[in-house]
């Protein structure tokens, strides 16, 4: 079966690093995050949802480097959060640097590591 191939370790371990970084910065996020989730409109009150998003996402990836399944299954899951984040600074008409660099980047990058995860 496709998704029990072998994947290679390090986009892997990659995304998991740029999403534990992502998270770590969420808990007291600095101005360019708070900027991004008021720009956005996403309640503050929900703000601890996306840390925990993120720790899953990361725990996922890395249970991943050794359970091919379990790495598609993140990085889809990861895909469709970043997709969630492209669609909701469209709705808010909000594209600062913030929407270009971060939330585009991340989106690319685990676009990739799925990509790369499926060609394996």
């Amino acid at each position: 079966m496709l998704i029990l191939d072998p994947v290679p370790w390090w986009p892997l371990a990659l995304l998991a690093l740029a999403l534990a970084v992502d998270a770590a910065l969420s808990l007291r996020p600095p101005a360019f995050i708070r900027d991004c989730l008021d720009g956005v409109g996403f309640p503050r009150q929900w703000w601890w949802v996306l840390i925990v998003v993120k720790t899953l996402a990361v725990v996922g990836l890395v249970v991943g480097i050794w359970l091919p399944g379990v790495a598609v299954a993140a990085t889809v899951g990861v895909v469709a959060y970043f997709g969630c984040a492209v669609v909701a600074h469209l709705r808010a008409r909000f594209f600062g640097s913030a929407f270009w660099v971060n939330c585009l980047g991340m989106l690319a990058l685990s676009l990739a590591v799925l990509v790369a995860n499926l060609a394996a």
